[in-house]
């Protein structure tokens, strides 16, 4: 193994210098895992790869996985899957080393479980730099990525200006240097324009969805390359496999006979008699899966005010084996959008030819930057659904504490853009595939906007002429008093608080919760606040406190190195380095502070004057513009989280489930009607305290297969979503499978079997439920005789070095599982073999981590524009703290450096922590859910789960919960 000329921040305690410097302890060794441990510290660290071929792939050499994870992780080494979840300590407390423990922040790395998390959070940034590095496509300036070796940070493209047509063409500074300022940089504009100020026009609403994968390995059904037609010979069509037969055979929920179920409708007066059967999450809540909705309407769109193109198309179920499975021939979708039809372009480079862009390229129509356009807009038509308060233009408008409907259009317009099916909900700029859980979000961070708004107008009132934070980029040097602050600036300054708000709570309550294990709760604290900050010692604290930072040591000389990285002309300084020390500091807020001078930094010469290196200086595309790869929404179909039936709680007596509502009862128009007759809090906290499905194969929604559309002119005027996933990546050119694995450094599969979990007993139910779905599996995809010959995959290779070919290793003319034709939503929800605490795959997982880290890594509004220049000081303080500390649920901590914090009363999987986001929001606008949520840790985790200890999966009741019905024996 070659050195690698970088060390995780994860390990730096035991980790310095280009070779390495180990430390290691008898004591911390098991008698097994001493040699192994040695030899891995004597040859280096791994060297990230040159060739895309030779990529990581998430597996380890046996000694280092001896040494990370004793016998179970060399044991399970030749399987697919990555190798870091087999670690100590990356499980529950049943993962952890059994011995000595260790007594120092020093020996937390040196001993089993410490080298098990460090070891798994090296995997992961080893990773999320190969796929910085290999896998950004972007559509319009992908020659400029393979052929620039720089890939500055701060790279500035022609292709990201302002068109002569566009209204701020001239402000932005025309034909010549385009330069946001002004206004424009003051808050998050309308449309996205001017989040970069070099590149005006990135992440605005209309601009193309970008590509995780190579554009030639984009829509394989057309088989334009001669690995294409090896790897799929003739076997795919937009039809083929039948999408409705998929949906039937793979996806549908199975029914205790006489449950009452009624396909997902439950009974017509919400019996608590009837069940609709899941394979249930027990760490994950309702309010989780509707939270991912809430955050896909701020992030992607592919249609134009809900509609696609103007036209209606089958989607399958043309098979008596699909029609006897109860799917409908009469259903119709609209086909998808495209902004680009015509062949590509292509350029050479060191002898390789490359496409400029995919076979076809699709449009993201709402903003790609994390800005809760959702909720604010994202053009001139949805901001019309925007409705403000007449009575303080800096609010939202709410009507008892509700949204209020939208306007009752006769037929939709431009000047009442209402789409009929529309009618009948509230108020919001996405008002599409309307539902319970989108109704409950709208109208909490509605909530919370006016909650910010209230308590300024208080600092208005109290100190008006106190300095607001606010500062205007014409006249950077003169305090904006609050006195002075107008009603527009206020509610600009409010949205950019509630975004950064439902970004931190992504970012480390959802997916920690979402991802239930040691390494990624520090993976993604670390993406917010940065390892060093995390669980400072008292020492740094007092230092801290000395010397008036916000960060500690490690912390500021880890962020520095970032932004001197971000500079450099050297593409892996630029993009791998930095990628690593940006985890040390923590991406949010980073460039946002400019330390000079001698001991202790004591001055920041951050200066509103310096637009290109301060204001815009702490961000980094590494060398393509920033937009959703069309992957991403790909990964994000979780239809199988969502239950059929919601079961409904009341505040007056949560113990007891009052009614079960079909969640079809609760769309659109019926959601709010549902919200306003049953209210807020009890709709909180019945999503709040139920789990949610688990997000495999065999286990959709029922009421999804059957959803009725009324509004298009179809036969059956019904469609069936699971059908229209797979149809959708299909239609919009996203990879099969196994391919999307290659593609983006996994290890390739070669058989169906390898779904199969083989860390269960043979004999387990579950094991065997799996290996009935591998035959379903290969009763629809099917098998034929290799042809050795065939090449069908370039990226990778075989342990030989040799290109994959159409045998996966078998003898020539070998019967071989079709496993190359499975889509790509089948295959990853077949993946049974997951890290402990996965609501998602690692396939998945992996477009978020790179998706993940860039919508920070690129936003300066999370990085060297969070300062109160722009957020108001009491709007910076707000994000920091999670609201004002003052109103903290528990007494308020005093920490050594001098501050306060509301901090959780006990260790939450022996950590201490902050009260989490959500759940001082939550506190803070539904009082009356406040008494059950004082036990709750994680607001996404089940109200009354018992959470245990150390990320402990168990399904049982918390202290005064037991009477809950969900934890009896009844499915």
């Amino acid at each position: 193994m070659k050195k690698l000329h970088i060390c995780s921040t994860a390990v730096l305690a035991v980790c310095t210098g280009v070779g390495g410097l180990f430390i290691w302890s008898s004591a911390a060794l098991a008698d097994s895992d001493t040699k192994a441990c040695l030899r891995m510290a004597a040859s280096g660290l791994l060297e990230i790869a040159e060739d895309p071929t030779k990529r990581f792939l998430g597996k380890v050499e046996e000694d280092t996985a001896r040494c990370r994870g004793g016998d179970k992780a060399v044991k399970y080494r030749n399987t697919p899957w990555v190798d870091w979840q087999n670690y100590y300590a990356n499980g529950d407390e049943q993962s952890k080393s059994q011995g000595d423990k260790a007594n120092t922040r020093l020996g937390e790395h040196i001993f089993p479980d410490g080298r098990g998390i460090d070891g798994a959070l090296m995997d992961l940034e080893y990773q999320r730099i190969e796929l910085i590095k290999f896998n950004l496509f972007d559509q319009s300036t992908y020659q400029r990525f393979v052929t620039d070796p720089v890939r500055a940070a701060n790279t500035v493209w022609d292709e990201m200006k302002l068109p002569p047509d566009h209204p701020d063409y001239m402000a932005v500074g025309g034909d010549g240097k385009q330069l946001c300022r002004g206004e424009l940089i003051t808050h998050r504009t309308l449309t996205g324009i001017c989040n970069d100020l070099t590149n005006p026009r990135m992440g605005a609403s209309g601009m193309p969805f970008a590509r995780n994968a190579q554009f030639e390995e984009t829509f394989p059904r057309l088989e334009k390359t001669e690995l294409t037609r090896n790897r799929h010979g003739g076997r795919l069509g937009l039809m083929k496999p039948d999408p409705q037969l998929l949906s039937r055979k793979l996806f549908t929920r199975e029914q205790t006979p006489g449950n009452g179920c009624n396909n997902g409708l439950g009974d017509a007066n919400y019996s608590t008699e009837v069940n609709c059967d899941y394979i249930k999450a027990p760490f994950f809540n309702v309010l989780a899966a509707f939270w991912i909705q809430f955050m896909t309407h701020d992030w992607f769109s592919h249609t134009v005010e809900g509609l696609n193109e103007n036209s209606l198309m089958t989607v399958g179920c043309d098979s008596t084996e699909a029609q006897d499975l109860g799917c409908r021939p009469g259903d119709r979708a609209q086909p998808s959008l495209y902004a680009e039809t015509t062949e590509p372009e292509s350029f050479e480079f060191e002898g390789k030819r490359h496409l400029k862009r995919a076979y076809k390229t699709t449009g993201n129509q709402v903003t790609a930057w994390w800005d809760a356009s959702q909720i604010y807009g994202y053009d001139e038509v949805s901001l019309h659904r925007v409705a403000r308060d007449p009575n303080d233009n800096a609010k939202l408008l709410m009507q008892d504490n509700y949204l209020p409907l939208l306007a009752s259009c006769v037929t939709y317009s431009e000047d009442c853009p209402v789409q009929p099916q529309w009618l009948g909900q509230e108020s919001a700029a996405f008002p599409d595939n309307w539902n319970i859980g989108l109704s409950f979000y709208h109208n909490l961070f509605t909530r919370e906007h006016n909650a910010f708004i209230d308590h300024f107008r208080e600092l208005q009132n109290n100190t008006p002429d106190a300095d607001s934070g606010l500062r205007n980029p014409s006249q950077p040097d003169q305090m904006i008093a609050y006195k002075d602050v107008d009603d527009e600036r206020l509610y600009q300054a409010a949205r950019l608080v509630v975004s950064a708000e439902i970004a931190k709570i992504h970012t480390i309550e959802w997916t920690t919760q979402l991802l239930y294990n040691e390494a990624l709760n520090k993976g993604m604290n670390s993406n917010w606040s940065g390892l060093f900050n995390q669980e400072e010692s008292r020492v740094s604290q007092i230092l801290r406190r000395i010397t008036g930072k916000d960060q500690s040591f490690l912390g500021r000389a880890s962020a520095k190195l970032a932004q001197m990285l971000g500079q450099s002309s050297e593409a892996k300084a630029s993009a791998s380095a930095y990628s690593v020390f940006a985890s040390g500091a923590g991406i949010f807020g980073l460039g946002s502070k400019k330390p000079t001078g001698h001991l202790w930094w004591k001055h920041d010469a951050w200066d509103l004057n310096n637009l290109e290196e301060d204001v815009n200086g702490g961000t980094n595309h590494f060398g393509s513009p920033f937009n959703f790869p069309e992957e991403f929404p790909s990964v994000y179909r979780l239809h199988a989280l969502a239950p059929d039936l919601i079961e409904f709680r009341t505040t007056s007596d949560p113990n007891k489930i009052t009614l079960k509502i079909p969640v079809a009862a609760t769309v659109r128009k019926g959601a709010t009607e549902e919200m306003h007759k049953r209210g807020l809090e009890n709709w909180g906290l019945s999503m709040g305290r139920q789990r949610l499905g688990l997000l495999q194969l065999r286990n959709s929604p029922l009421f999804l297969q059957n959803l009725p559309m009324p509004h298009l002119a179809s036969e059956t005027k019904s469609l069936d979503i699971i059908a229209l996933d797979i149809l959708r990546d299909r239609e919009r050119g996203v990879p099969r499978f196994n391919e999307f694995r290659r593609q983006i450094g996994l290890k390739t599969l070669t058989r169906f079997d390898d779904f199969v979990d083989h860390r269960l007993d043979e004999n387990s139910s579950w094991r065997k439920h799996q290996e009935e779905t591998v035959q379903r599996l290969r009763s629809i995809y099917g098998n034929h005789a290799c042809d050795a010959s065939k090449i069908i995959s370039t990226a990778q290779r075989n342990p030989d070095g040799s290109f994959i070919n159409d045998c996966h290793g078998q003898p020539d003319g070998s019967v071989v599982d079709n496993i190359e034709d499975v889509d790509n939503i089948v295959g990853w929800m077949a993946e049974y073999t997951r890290p402990h605490g996965f609501a998602i795959s690692e396939t998945q997982f992996h477009i978020f981590i790179v998706n993940a880290s860039r919508r920070l890594f690129s936003d300066r509004f999370f990085t060297s524009s969070f300062r109160p220049e722009f957020y108001s000081q009491l709007g910076y303080d707000w994000v920091v703290n999670n609201g004002p500390v003052s109103e903290c649920p528990y007494p308020v901590s005093e920490l050594p450096d001098g501050s306060q914090a509301c901090l959780e009363p006990g260790k939450v999987n022996g950590h201490e922590v902050a009260v989490s986001p959500l759940k001082r929001l939550l506190i803070r606008n539904i009082p009356e859910i406040k008494d059950e949520l004082m036990m709750v840790k994680n607001a996404f985790d089940p109200w009354a789960r018992d959470r245990g200890e150390y990320y402990d999966l168990s399904w049982k009741p918390r202290s005064g919960a037991e009477t809950d019905p969900a934890f009896s024996d009844r499915p």
